[in-house]
């Protein structure tokens, strides 16, 4: 799936790296603790978070995401903005709330990827 689709499918704005939105991705998570994503994600590319700050763009880097998606209306800072133009990832900002954004992007074929948990 592109990125441009999972901005279509969650009726979110883009803040940033307009021009990765034609970037494929396959997987994703979705979590508000950044501890859980670095210590029980793998092989995902996209990042469902509420949390708002620079941690969340770090922790995209770290895990070599492409894509954090915001959801319940956040909208990034510039210092988040300018982050992600460095790093090459995608921020998208949707109104949904993380439980409706997941389930329409798995809805679409989005897999959940592996986890460490298992």
């Amino acid at each position: 799936m592109k990125i441009r689709e999972i901005a279509e499918i969650l009726d979110a704005q883009v803040y940033s790296c307009y021009d990765r939105l034609d970037d494929e991705v396959i997987s994703a998570c979705a979590s508000d603790m950044m501890s859980d994503v670095l210590a029980f994600v793998k092989d995902q590319a996209v990042l469902v978070s509420g949390l708002c700050n620079p941690q969340a763009i770090r922790t995209a880097i770290m895990m070599d995401m492409r894509c954090l998606v915001l959801v319940r209306c956040k909208v990034p800072t510039q210092d988040m903005i300018t982050l992600a133009q460095q790093s090459n990832i995608v921020i998208l900002s949707s109104k949904l709330r993380m439980f409706a954004a997941c389930g329409l992007l798995y809805e679409q074929g989005l897999l959940p990827g592996e986890n460490t948990l298992v």
